[in-house]
């Protein structure tokens, strides 16, 4: 079937939008959301799409991995990756858990010929969830979470002349005035190792864990201070924008 929509939200930094059915005859059916935190490498998939423009088709994989981030989709990378035969079409397709609960949307493949070689990426149903929460309230743009801190990934090196086994969180190299993060104590030099005790691997991972907890609440960041964890609630705000996004 073919249905008129409405674009009601759109965001090409996170290759995400939202349509609206027009005066729908029926009651359409749905998919609830799942936790895509809980998701596992293992985890059998179906990726539903319409390839090549064939009609629509179900592929079953498993997922090969979580987290990737350096796939260059979108500034919020955070994908699921599964190797269900994902090809030209199914973009904007379900990625479906055995529950047959929406774990991602379907949104790029690695290829070099065209055609799937079993390595497909979806974008994660909890920033979808986000999104869709935005465009639920009525906003023109999804409102992101910023805590006003410049960061940098952990080389070698860096972690090297912090004492570590090996690089991991990020690091804070500077704070903006009047900022969530000035507000909340952190300091330049500070070394974020996790979000909700959730461990971050570079600025892109540490983001998107701020992006699915969204404006207005309290990320709980464990930070490592001359070689002391500790604790440090930061209320989020709304990221400020020097030009408006379309």
């Amino acid at each position: 079937r073919e249905l008129e929509c409405d674009v009601v939200l759109k965001d090409e930094q996170l290759d995400l939008a939202v349509l609206k059915v027009r005066n729908p005859k029926e009651a359409l059916p749905t998919l609830p959301l799942a936790d895509s935190d809980q998701l596992q490498v293992g985890d059998l998939v179906l990726a539903i799409g319409n390839p090549f423009g064939v009609g629509q088709t179900v592929t079953q994989g498993i997922v090969s991995a979580l987290a990737r981030s350096q796939v260059g989709i979108s500034d919020y990378q955070f994908f699921i990756q599964t190797d269900a035969a994902i090809n030209p079409g199914n973009s904007g397709g379900a990625l479906v858990d055995i529950e047959g609960k929406l774990v991602g949307i379907n949104t790029a493949i690695f290829s070099r010929g065209g055609g799937s070689n079993g390595i497909g990426f979806a974008i994660p149903s909890n920033m979808v969830k986000v999104f869709v929460d935005s465009a639920r309230r009525g906003g023109s743009a999804v409102e992101l979470p910023w805590i006003g801190a410049e960061l940098q990934p952990v080389t070698s090196d860096i972690a090297e002349s912090l004492g570590l086994d090996r690089p991991s969180g990020v690091l804070i190299t500077s704070i903006l005035r009047k900022s969530p993060a000035e507000a909340a104590g952190l300091d330049a030099g500070d070394l974020v190792v996790a979000v909700d005790g959730i461990e971050v691997s570079d600025p892109r991972v540490f983001n998107y864990r701020l992006a699915t907890k969204g404006v207005g609440n309290v990320a709980k960041l464990t930070v490592n201070r001359a070689g002391k964890l500790i604790e440090v609630p930061v209320k989020l705000m709304t990221a400020p924008e020097t030009t408006p996004r379309e």
